[in-house]
């Protein structure tokens, strides 16, 4: 059998997956398969200065977070993933962030609430324009930086963005892509937005489940080993160390992997390659849009 990823040999199926927020699984006969979903940040480059590796990750990954311009990204540069997104059927994703291109969405912003939502839903409105245009669809949105961060325990500020997402998808009901147990989980269920639980192998997190601030120190786990180790401990076993020694419960749907990383396509096929030996089926947690002509991953 071949590994799946860039290779060939990979099976086209239907997204499966169980209650929202948790690890998925699926098949009839012997075991379950663990589903698990692998993301990425894309289009993370502004004009003529690029960051991430957009071509090879879109090869490996199932979901592409794609910058709508706030944080990094500029038109051309969606429409370039959007294009190759749909090409090869990887899931689009809306990633919002606070107006900061000189802080890379990173620096923390108090943004009063309506200007947020308002700010939110103009990101996706612009995401969109490109899809469609690929023959896609956004397929849901999740926060960038300082705005994920802070939507963690800021009722108000994830309310804000929940009201973003309605105001820009009246028609549909996006999933939004965030931290377990987070205010901006709570706030999507309450507005019937499907909330699908997200992990990071390469982030470490703290005894409580969330995520070590970058400040501090450790906060970024760059041995590639370790990244790859945690992935199948988070999708196969639903658990992590915390930084601090604790072996901590952790259901994701979906799994990160951060595109900005030095070497983050060859990461990101090798954390695909561990998942598929260890049983786990990488699948994106939305299914294909009608709109969408590319292949089904």
């Amino acid at each position: 059998m071949t590994p799946p990823g860039s290779t060939e040999g990979i099976e086209a199926t239907a997204a499966t997956e169980g209650t929202a927020g948790t690890a998925g699984t699926a098949g009839t006969e012997g075991a379950p398969t663990t589903v698990v979903d692998l993301n990425a940040d894309l289009g993370e480059g502004f004009g003529r200065w690029t960051l991430t590796d957009d071509d090879a990750l879109l090869s490996v990954v199932t979901s592409a977070n794609v910058a709508c311009g706030f944080h990094a990204g500029d038109p051309s540069t969606m429409q370039r993933v959007c294009e190759l997104a749909a090409a090869r059927g990887v899931r689009i994703g809306a990633q919002v962030s606070y107006r900061d291109l000189a802080g890379f969405g990173r620096r923390a912003m108090d943004v009063p609430p309506d200007e947020l939502a308002h700010e939110v839903a103009y990101q996706i409105g612009a995401l969109q324009v490109f899809a469609r245009a690929a023959g896609a669809d956004v397929a849901y949105v999740k926060p960038h930086g300082a705005l994920y961060n802070r939507t963690v325990h800021d009722e108000e500020q994830a309310e804000a963005v929940v009201r973003g997402v309605h105001l820009a998808t009246r028609e549909q009901d996006l999933p939004v892509l965030g931290l377990p147990g987070s205010r901006l989980h709570e706030a999507a269920r309450r507005a019937g937005l499907p909330a699908v639980a997200e992990a990071f192998a390469d982030r470490a997190y703290t005894a409580h489940g969330t995520l070590v601030p970058r400040r501090e120190p450790d906060a970024v786990v760059h041995d590639p080993d370790a990244v790859v180790d945690r992935s199948v401990a988070i999708a196969r076993d639903g658990e992590v160390t915390a930084r601090t020694g604790e072996r901590i419960r952790l259901r994701a749907r979906s799994l990160c992997v951060h595109g900005d990383t030095p070497g983050a396509a060859e990461l990101a096929q090798r954390v695909r390659t561990a998942l598929w030996r260890a049983g786990v089926r990488v699948e994106a947690f939305t299914p294909v849009p009608e709109r969408a002509g590319g292949a089904t991953r």
